[in-house]
Formats: structure tokens, sequence, C-alpha cells
């Protein structure tokens, strides 16, 4: 069979440029998914991410230990599933704020800036809510908010109000600040995913293959052109080619992964590993950024979604989301957050909070407590702390080194703004919407009380906020691994296409932005230059 592309990695960007470009008929397109099918019906379920947390649909990476966090090595998952991370994810729509892609402009990528993206968020966007300059009514990809809401959510929104915080019923349009219900990608009471937006509707076109159980161990070089893939699939070697460009798809950590093990990256590690240098280029795996994700969970009356509810009320919950795709089941994780400054100095909001009616910690993977409760997940939304991503053997089986590094920068300003985001969670339990339904704060708990010992939590108990970018990042400086255009620096026929492009991390979740790339991405390849 012969390919004009090949894409690596069927998370949100790869499936919208295999959608994309397979509308051409011109084009024939393959895409490799390293995971299975996304066949198993927790994928579809709201309520079903807290299982998602397997082998069977998760590459099951940790990261490396971290300095600043008690020398511990963090749990850090990643979808390995058709949808990618978009099949097991919190399902939220976050964009960020404008003033984040006008960054990314300004570090030297013409074309990026908030003017320039905002077509390509509404291009995707199937709204059910908004149809405005802001958003998209005819897009593949399904935005709603939930139809019924926990009472804890509602009570955390009238906190909220109480701290003089707007209700704000769009924070992906003009101003972010304020307490908001989250718009999620979902549809019908079911999850939308990169695959069931973008690639199920689309299988029976001709000109599009998707493989998957496919892992690629090499992107195929000849002089200074990318030419193809070797991959790996039922234990047999196999090379698929491109007659007109290899497309990265792989996300933060496998994308750059990918071209380190092909001889594409920093020349003094790859000669320290063994690999053959390909192509010098020392940007590969740096610039990685990720949020740091800090919480609080506290024991409440028994109104939340709690382990021994789900359990006794099993049947009744599974009718009532077969019937009518509402209830517990159809619930996300986290129904509704705020955007907050830690102090009012700041231009724009740099705390993110997530609202979770259900009693969830994190410590080497998620843990649903007994008993009711909530959680309130926390996020400093540009942090200064800088990464890496490297190779720790030329092995495709053996996992990268994952150093995001948190708390590393020098000011010590990403644990300061931690710090705060506690203060500013307590602050949500300490109002009266909340207060007649919060019995005890359990973790942290409030013998933590001082600056010193909030800090010895952090280090203790943060975690990601798994909305890692940058390692292959965009620009034109010296450690710019790919154009405006998208092209990895100094090879021909080999793009980059996903989050690991971002420059900046983005002030909230990177879903939507990821998205937003892969058509600004795939609309670039269709015209044969920046549009």
């Amino acid at each position: 069979m012969r390919y004009t592309h090949v894409i690596v990695g069927a998370g949100a960007a790869g499936c919208v440029v295999a959608n994309r470009l397979s509308q051409d008929p011109g084009n024939n397109v393959a895409l490799l998914e390293a995971g299975p099918p996304d066949s198993n019906p927790l994928i579809h379920i709201p309520a079903g991410v807290t299982r998602l947390a397997a082998p069977e649909f998760d590459w099951g990476f940790s990261s490396a230990p971290q300095a600043q966090l008690n020398d511990r090595r963090l749990w850090y998952p990643q979808g390995r599933t058709l949808g990618g991370s978009t099949s097991v994810n919190a399902m939220i729509y976050v964009r960020g704020q404008p003033r984040d892609y006008d960054l990314w402009q300004s570090l030297g990528n013409p074309g990026w800036g908030y003017a320039d993206v905002l077509p390509w968020f509404r291009r995707s966007e199937r709204h059910a809510r908004l149809s405005d300059r802001y958003h998209g009514t005819e897009g593949e990809l399904g935005v709603a908010r939930q139809t019924t809401y926990n009472p804890l959510t509602r009570a955390f929104v009238e906190a909220g109000r109480e701290l003089g915080l707007a209700q704000n019923e769009d924070v992906n349009g003009s101003v972010q600040d304020g307490v908001t219900l989250y718009d999620q990608t979902r549809r019908n009471g079911r999850r939308e995913s990169a695959a069931t937006a973008f690639l199920h509707p689309v299988y029976r076109r001709e000109n599009i293959s998707v493989h998957t159980s496919a892992l690629a161990t090499r992107i195929l070089v000849e002089g200074g052109c990318a030419v193809g893939v070797e991959y790996r699939q039922q234990g047999r070697r196999k090379t698929i080619n491109a007659e007109c460009e290899v497309i990265v798809s792989g996300g933060t950590i496998n994308s750059p992964r990918l071209l380190l093990l092909s001889g594409i990256g920093p020349a003094d590690e790859l000669s320290d590993l063994g690999i053959e240098v390909v192509h010098d280029l020392p940007g590969v795996g740096k610039n990685f950024q990720d949020h740091m994700d800090v919480f609080i969970a506290a024991e409440t009356r028994p109104v939340s979604y709690s382990r021994r509810n789900r359990v006794h009320n099993r049947l009744r919950h599974m009718l009532r989301y077969k019937l009518f795709g509402t209830g517990p089941m159809a619930a996300a994780i986290a129904e509704a957050g705020a955007f907050v400054r830690s102090d009012d100095s700041v231009a724009g909001p740099d705390i993110q909070i997530h609202c979770l009616p259900s009693f969830v910690v994190v410590k080497d993977g998620p843990m649903l407590l007994d008993g009711h409760g909530m959680s309130l997940f926390i996020l400093n939304t540009r942090p200064r702390s800088r990464g890496s991503l490297t190779l720790n053997s030329p092995d495709p089986d053996d996992p990268p080194r994952i150093d995001p590094n948190f708390c590393s920068d020098p000011e010590g300003h990403d644990l300061r703004i931690a710090v705060e985001g506690i203060k500013w969670g307590r602050r949500f339990l300490a109002t009266r919407a909340l207060s007649g339904l919060v019995r005890e704060e359990r973790v942290p708990g409030t013998a933590v009380a001082g600056d010193d010992q909030i800090r010895e939590y952090i280090r203790g108990w943060a975690k990601t906020g798994h909305h890692p970018v940058g390692s292959c990042a965009m620009g034109n400086g010296e450690m710019a691994v790919v154009d405006n255009q998208l092209r990895v620096r100094g090879l021909d026929r080999l793009r980059v296409i996903d989050a690991s492009v971002m420059p900046r991390l983005v002030s909230g979740n990177t879903q939507a932005p990821t998205y937003m790339i892969g058509e600004r991405g795939a609309a670039i390849i269709q015209a044969g230059k920046l549009v």
C-alpha cells in the first residue's frame, strides 16, 4: 500500500490531522497508534475515568525523582489507545487566555497569536450552548455541559460568588476570571474523544488506514528527508513509507522520544547512548513544562459521589444512565472550577481550582477514600520551572526519563504560588455555601497551617497536573525544534503536530489547544504554507 502521509499517534492532534488530510481524495493516510482500539465501555462513560489508569489504556510512565519534592517519583499517566489522552482524561474543555497565544507569537512564531488561532478553535467545535465569535457549532467535537450536578458542585459555584468572583459563563471567551461550570468534551452523556469525534465517523473512507497496537520505533531518514516509519506490531518489525510527509503526533513525551530514538536530537546525548546521529537538534526534549497539582480533600455530609454510594446504588445509576444519559455515571470527575489570581498585581488568573465532588486523593495513582467527601485540585497555571525528556537507553521498550523539574525556578515562584493556591482552596471551604456541607478537612488537615507547613505538605504530596507541553518547541532560536509551520528544523518532509510544540504552557487544560494545533497543522499541510 502506498501512503502520502504517515501519522504517528492517534491522540487529539493526530486524529484531527488524519481526518482533515483524508478529506482530500488525492491523499492516502496511515495512522499508527501504539495502543489498542477504544472499544472498552469504560472509556466512553464519563464516570469510568478513575478506572482508566490501567496498563490496557496507559503507558505506565513515572517521572524522574523530583529534587524539590522530596525526591519522589511521580505517577505520569498518558493515554495509550485510540484517542490518546482524550480517551482517559477529565474531559475539561479550557483553552487558556488570549495572552497565552500572543506570547507564542512574540517568541518568534508569526501566525500563532490569538487572532490567528481563534478560527481553528472554532473549526473543531460543535458547541451545544454557545454560538458567537468565540465558538463554533458545526465542527466534529462535541462540547457541552452536564445536565445535572452534585450539590457540592453547586455549593462550590455559590462559594465563588460569596468570595467576590464572577460566575463566568464562558471562560473560553474574552475573560477567564471567575467561577464556572466546566464545558466538557461530551455528547449525549458520553465522553467525546478525538477518536469518537474525528476517526469513527470516517472509517469508511478508502484513503485512511488506522493501525492499532503499532509501536513506532524509528523515523526513516534518507538524504535529509523523512521517508517512512519503522514500527512493531504483533511482535513483527514492519516499515511503512510516506511519499509526502511523516507527521509525529505522539505527544509531549512520545514525540521527542521517537525523534531521539531516530537519531534526531542533541548529538552529545545521542552519542553517549550509542545512537547514530542523523540530525543534531539540541532542543529535542528540552523546554519541558507542566502544571504542578496540589490538592485539599475534605470529608462532607453524605452528598458526594462516594465509593459506598456508587457500589450500593450501582444498578439504579446504570439504569438511569442507559435510559437518560444522566446521573453519577454521566458526571465528569471535575464538574466545576475557578480561575483566580495569586495577588492583584498579576495580569490575568494564575491559579486554577478544580472542584471534584468525590473523596479523591492521588498518591501513585488516584484513590477514592471511603465515606463522603470532596477534593479541590489546584494548579499554578503559569509555572516558571523547566524540565526535560531524555532517553535511558536506545531500546524503544525502555521508558524515557521524564523530568518536569517541579519547583526548580531560582526565585521560588512556583512553590509560592502553590502555597497561595492552598490558601485559596481553604477560602472556598470556609464559605457559608460550603461550610454547611464540609465536616472536616482531611488532607492536608487543619494542623498544616503556616506557610512552612504548607510547603512541606506540597513537597510530600504535589503531583503532575497532566498537562505536559513544550518538548519539541516551536520557534526560530537555536533550541527550537519546529518552525512556525511545524516543520522539524533542518529536515524535510517531517513535522511535529501536538502539544509538544507549544513554546509556553497555556493558562489551563491543554486538550482544547492541542485540538487547535491539529487543525492548524493540517491546514498548513493542505495549503502548502502558513494559513
